[in-house]
C-alpha cells in the first residue's frame, strides 16, 4: 500500500541514514519499526481502586477541627 507521511526533516535524515548504514530501505525500516511499535503496545492497564479504610469513633476532647495551629499541636504532642 502507497502512503504518504508528513515527517520531521531530522527524523527523516536520520531515517535514511539508519537505512543506508543497515542496507534496506526507508520503507522496509520504516516498516519494520512500525510492526515493531504495535507488536509491543501495552494493553490498556485495569483501573486500579483504592480501597480506604472506614473506622468509627470521635474526636478526642479539646479538638476543634476548625483550628489547624491547635490540630497540629496536638498531633505533634505539644498541647
Amino acid at each position: 500500500m502507497r502512503t504518504t507521511l508528513a515527517l520531521d526533516n531530522e527524523l527523516m535524515r536520520e531515517v535514511k541514514a539508519r537505512a543506508a548504514r543497515t542496507g534496506i530501505t526507508v520503507t522496509a525500516l520504516v516498516s519494520r519499526a512500525l510492526r515493531e511499535l504495535v507488536a509491543h503496545e501495552e494493553a490498556p492497564r485495569a483501573t486500579y481502586h483504592l480501597k480506604m479504610p472506614t473506622v468509627t469513633g470521635a474526636l478526642r476532647h479539646g479538638v476543634d477541627l476548625a483550628d489547624r495551629d491547635r490540630l497540629h499541636d496536638l498531633m505533634d504532642g505539644r498541647a
